[in-house]
């Protein structure tokens, strides 16, 4: 295991000249960087990855160095301390793993062409140029930028262009920046610009693939979000421009390069005529996270790695304040509920998760710190927390304070804290620390005791086994009871006589409200009744959360999975989505417990119905002119039921809507596109279909459609498709790298499929993690297997395969993690397996 070493503790850059000459057509990058810096000691080291290294000098003078590829390092003699100005001369080759400096494919009218693009985050920044590759590192980058250009071509950069001469790009300096924030791009471009009130210039950037209109969006919310970060952070934009560019090759979702963002092309261009409004709200959190990040985590930036949730949690939450700000009408808040709370609850309650400030000791961890569910939205959930108990006015006065005081270099959690308490006058860190040093989160429990009183305590929840270490939790209780006390730092709390409570309150007793706060809540008999027979009056986010908490502790086994299936009953015909959303994950989480083909999942079929059909019937499959957002958003969900369902009317409905629209199907509305697709795909298919959609997955550039494509077509069920499938899985062609977890889940969902699937992961391990492995994404292919896997049988292959790979840095955490997440499906399974279908046998 490689030696964590800081090189930043004995050489502190202060600037970088930095020239790159990218031949395209060979491959290749010959490369000169100039550093300038401080040395405390004439042994220095510096970053490199998979660089030749030919000379380094200063004054002219060779320098003796020496490359150690393990620290990923070149070790280099200085000829004294202090102030130093040396030169590094190397070459070495693109990339074609999406890091570093690395070529994007895409077609124009059926001509192949590529343009090249960056990612530096986490340590790639050594693959494209010697550095000092650590966050705390910060320094100025002049950038020079040569490449075998033709006419017609765009290269833009973090700062604006200077001059060009000899036909190298020349860019302004930038400001002090971490390393891996460094970007820049070149190829045939298309761009729109505006300019922010402030004066920042604004410019979308894309592909000449895509129509011109797929760029409105992005740039419409790209302008308002910068406005508004300024006015709320009270801190101006620091850079002279902002450039989202959509690379058509990304393994992330997107990067917040300082002044040059980049992103999948799905999470930022989008037809403005027909995307659903689903995607349209996740291209715009996507965006308004990357632009937080432009000063919480560019502006000023974790001092290491182990402080990577200051940066994403903090953004995380952002993107819902800007875009509740910027599109009111969503209602937004309601997606932070149906996205990061249930993926914190769900992730968080597996035993031996990592907590939100995790240390690091090995570089192979930094990636595997990237837990979406824990560093994105349980560390959002705590700042939600925050924000709930400050106010927005102490939030935005210690925001401001913090960037006045860090700006331009480094800070910790702590430094936050003190930032938020002196401009609240709350201990923020005394209460935070119990959330994000320790894993996992509590429930609360509210019973009422042999003496009638009304008792809570707390405990560490835990979805299957789990070891109970006595851990606590400073709790925001967030009551409806004024008796409850703000925060509950005790493991017990008795509030006295619960019928006096009831009468003066006159409602029944509740915690959390909002659901903001990150723990579940499980009330006793009477208490959970009085909350049921009043159900009517709660609004939707209580009315969800209600389910959501029920249906975590039927998986914990505290309470029967089987007693959820009335609850189904009653909430069937909310008009609400996110209640709408809940319902339908427990709905679907049913089908583990029924043997495929078995009498079990034929009444499973006829409960969807049930559940469905009245909803289909007040909606119908195409979206009407003037409805509501929940209507919109609702509709996937009940028609997906009700295919499921084997509903004779939803199928043929189905069916007709791709007759009529069999040759236009990227016009076919976006809402319900998918669904139509792979209700071709499963009832309708042949090898002549099959050809058809692949076809058109490959030529289109649209790529919510694209989206819809890589759903449907997994589903084939003829074993010789399935066989196609999988032959694609390797072929960049037709199913690109960084979609290929999508194929690859879609088919191992695909009960016809999953053999085929699992053997191929199983099979082509190596040339999977010589292709995307040392991603921060490598390690959720095992998450997305154990996500599906829920049989005793599933259960001793998965350890028989992964059980090995227990020792490989950056998969050890995961690999024992999703163990555990098979193992107690397979628990639970055996354990209510009977006592569910016989209650859904009841209702159907």
């Amino acid at each position: 295991m490689a030696k964590l070493e800081r090189f930043y503790n004995t050489f502190q850059p202060d600037h970088y000249d930095v020239f790159i000459d990218i031949n395209r057509a060979e491959k290749t990058i010959n490369g000169k960087t100039t550093i300038t810096g401080s040395a405390t000691d004439p042994q220095i080291a510096i970053n490199q990855k998979n660089l030749q290294i030919t000379s380094v000098q200063a004054d002219g003078q060779e320098l003796d160095f020496k490359i150690d590829n393990d620290a990923e390092a070149v070790r280099i003699t200085l000829p004294q301390t202090g102030k130093v100005t040396f030169t590094v001369t190397y070459n070495t080759k693109l990339t074609d793993s999406m890091m570093g400096i690395y070529p994007s494919y895409y077609e124009v009218n059926g001509e192949k062409k590529q343009i090249i693009g960056t990612q530096f985050e986490t340590t790639f920044a050594r693959q494209a140029f010697p550095c000092v590759d650590e966050p705390e590192a910060k320094a100025t980058f002049s950038l020079a930028i040569k490449f075998d250009e033709h006419p017609g071509e765009t290269i833009i950069a973090n700062m604006p262009e200077d001059h060009v001469e000899n036909g190298i790009h020349y860019f302004e300096p930038t400001v002090r920046m971490s390393t891996y924030l460094v970007a820049f791009a070149f190829g045939e471009l298309q761009s729109k610009i505006t300019e922010t009130k402030g004066g920042v210039k604004v410019g979308v950037f894309a592909t000449k693939a895509h129509q011109p209109k797929e760029l409105d969006f992005a740039l419409d919310i790209a302008k308002r979000a910068i406005d508004f970060y300024e006015d709320f952070y009270q801190t101006p934009y620091p850079l002279p421009h902002s450039w989202q560019l959509a690379l058509p090759d990304f393994s992330a979702g997107a990067m917040e390069n300082w002044g040059l963002v980049t992103y999948r092309e799905a999470y930022l261009l989008l037809d403005p005529d027909n995307t659903s409004l689903e995607m349209k709200q996740l291209v715009a959190t996507v965006i308004t996270h990357e632009l937080a990040h432009q000063w919480f985590g560019d502006l000023v930036t974790m001092k290491w790695w182990d402080d990577l949730w200051l940066n994403e949690s903090f953004a995380n939450m952002m993107e819902y304040v800007a875009v509740d700000a910027l599109q009111p009408d969503w209602h937004i808040w309601e997606l932070f509920q149906t996205s990061e709370a249930p993926m914190a609850l769900q992730r968080d309650a597996t035993d031996g998760v990592q907590s939100v400030h995790v240390n690091v000791n090995n570089p192979a961890e930094i990636d595997a710190l990237f837990d979406g569910a824990i560093v994105y939205a349980k560390g959002s959930r705590m700042l939600v927390m925050v924000r709930a108990l400050l106010g927005d006015e102490a939030l935005r006065e210690g925001l401001k304070n913090y960037f006045a005081a860090h700006k331009y270099g480094n800070a910790t959690g702590a430094d936050l804290w003190k930032a938020l308490g002196d401009a609240s006058g709350l201990n923020i860190g005394k209460i935070m620390n119990s959330w994000l040093e320790q894993p996992g989160y509590p429930v609360v429990t509210a019973k009422i005791n042999a003496d009638g009183d009304l008792v809570l305590s707390q405990k560490q929840f835990f979805i299957g086994d789990g070891k109970d270490v006595d851990r606590q939790w400073q709790i925001p209780l967030n009551s409806n009871y004024d008796e409850a006390p703000q925060i509950m730092a005790e493991q017990k709390l008795n509030l006295g006589n619960y019928q006096a409570l009831r009468n003066k309150n006159s409602q029944p007793f509740r915690l959390n409200l909002g659901n903001n706060s990150h723990f579940i809540v499980k009330y006793d008999e009477p208490l959970l009744n009085d909350i049921l027979d009043h159900a009517d009056e709660l609004d939707p986010i209580t009315q969800r959360q209600l389910l959501q908490d029920l249906r975590l502790l039927a998986q914990g086994q505290q309470v029967s999975y089987a007693s959820l299936i009335p609850l189904l009953k009653q909430f069937k015909d909310s008009t609400s989505a996110i209640v709408n959303a809940e319902l339908y994950q427990i709905a679907n989480s049913l089908k583990m417990f029924a043997k495929p083909d078995s009498p079990a999942e034929q009444e499973l079929r006829q409960f969807f119905d049930l559940l469905s059909k009245d909803q289909v019937k007040r909606l119908g499959w195409l979206p009407k002119a003037g409805e509501s957002n929940d209507d919109q958003l609702t509709r996937p969900y009940i028609l997906s039921a009700s295919l499921f369902a084997r509903n004779n009317d939803a199928i043929t409905q189905a069916h007709q809507i791709f007759i009529e629209n069999q040759d236009k199907l990227e016009s076919l509305s976006a809402d319900i596109r998918g669904l139509v697709l792979k209700n071709e795909v499963q009832n309708f298919g042949n090898t002549e279909l099959f050809n058809k959609l692949i076809k058109v997955y490959q030529q289109t550039a649209d790529a919510s459609f694209k989206q819809d494509l890589r759903m449907a077509i997994p589903n084939t069920t003829d074993p010789a498709l399935i066989a196609k499938v999988v032959g694609y899985f390797e072929n960049a062609d037709v199913i690109k790298p960084q979609d290929l977890r999508a194929w690859y889940r879609g088919l191992l969902a695909n009960k016809a499929g999953q053999q085929a699937a699992w053997n191929w992961l199983r099979d082509d391990w190596q040339w999977l993690n010589d292709t995307v492995g040392g991603d921060m994404e490598f390690a959720t292919f095992i998450t997305v297997t154990a996500g599906v896997f829920h049989t005793p049988e599933r259960l001793s292959e998965f350890k028989d395969f992964f059980e090995p790979k227990l020792n490989t840095p950056g998969l050890t955490r995961e690999i024992k993690m999703d163990i555990s997440v098979i193992e107690s499906k397979v628990n639970l399974i055996n354990k209510e397996q009977v006592a569910v279908n016989k209650a859904i046998a009841q209702q159907s």
